[in-house]
């Protein structure tokens, strides 16, 4: 475990660092932030889930927002599925944040859902980048094209999920929101679906963030370490994202995703076992 707090007033090159590493693979797939950064301070920085779920939604809400503005000025935001996805995920953070408030999130059992949510929602995201065109068309040679009204009311209804996921594990807004929109708006070109994806993520990141914040489960210092590293990285991936396949990059983010869920869940289950052990041996004959 790494220890934090030795930098208590200046960034923290070693977050900095890991924020250099996932703007990186953010600015070269679209993908990863959530998914990546969450995961990397509960593993190798050894923060608490919940913290660590705090931190990463107002850091992924402050990178969010420059690539929203990029989008929004070349016009790539279809605003009125913006609307409906957060007609949806505003409440359902809300309500997400207002049960998790009630809750003692240093818990044993605060943790342990923190950590199966995070893991389901890191498969859910891997599966997606594997097989989203398998998917789409499965979905559009079995079930017919939706009319408008029932188009919208969908995607309030993933927008709700998509609120869940994020207020509790920080992963889902990414590749899982694009790959619904993209199920339920075959007529929008790609970079739409993107920058609406985008601009959708901006608010819902930052209200679960503040609401992290009110809870208490915000470290400033490494959200200011991680976002001084993330944003060069960001540059140079949008840079570099030319130049490599998209495929071979999805498929790595992929495999890293469920790695990382593999050992997130080996380690929950190892944390449980030694805890059950322990208690057992107390417990009187």
């Amino acid at each position: 475990m790494v220890e934090t707090g030795y930098y208590p007033y200046m960034i923290d090159p070693l977050f900095s660092l890991s924020g250099f590493g996932v703007g990186l693979l953010v600015g070269m797939t679209g993908v990863g932030g959530g998914s990546l950064m969450t995961p990397l301070l509960i593993l190798l920085f050894g923060i608490h889930p919940a913290t660590a779920v705090g931190t990463d939604l107002l850091y992924a809400a402050a990178t969010k927002t420059g690539g929203s503005l990029v989008h929004g000025l070349a016009r790539n935001i279809e605003w009125l599925v913006v609307r409906r996805l957060a007609a949806g995920s505003v409440p359902a953070t809300m309500v997400t944040l207002a049960v998790l408030s009630f809750m003692n999130l240093q818990s044993q059992t605060a943790r342990s859902l923190i950590t199966l949510v995070l893991c389901g929602a890191l498969l859910m995201t891997a599966g997606v980048l594997i097989f989203r065109g398998t998917i789409v068309r499965f979905y559009r040679s079995r079930f017919p094209t939706l009319d408008n009204r029932s188009t919208a009311v969908v995607t309030v209804i993933v927008g709700a999920i998509l609120g869940v996921l994020v207020a509790i594990s920080s992963v889902g807004a990414g590749a899982v929101g694009v790959i619904a929109l993209i199920i339920l708006y075959p007529q929008l070109p790609m970079a739409r679906i993107v920058g609406s994806d985008i601009a959708h993520a901006v608010p819902l990141t930052l209200i679960a963030g503040v609401g992290h914040w009110m809870i208490g489960t915000i470290d400033w210092h490494i959200f200011s370490s991680l976002l001084a590293g993330s944003l060069p990285g960001i540059i140079l991936g949008s840079y570099l994202a030319i130049r490599v396949p998209e495929p071979a990059l999805r498929l790595l983010l992929a495999a890293t995703l469920i790695v990382v869920a593999g050992k997130l869940i080996y380690d929950h289950v190892e944390s449980s076992s030694l805890m059950l052990t322990a208690f057992t041996r107390r417990a009187p004959h």
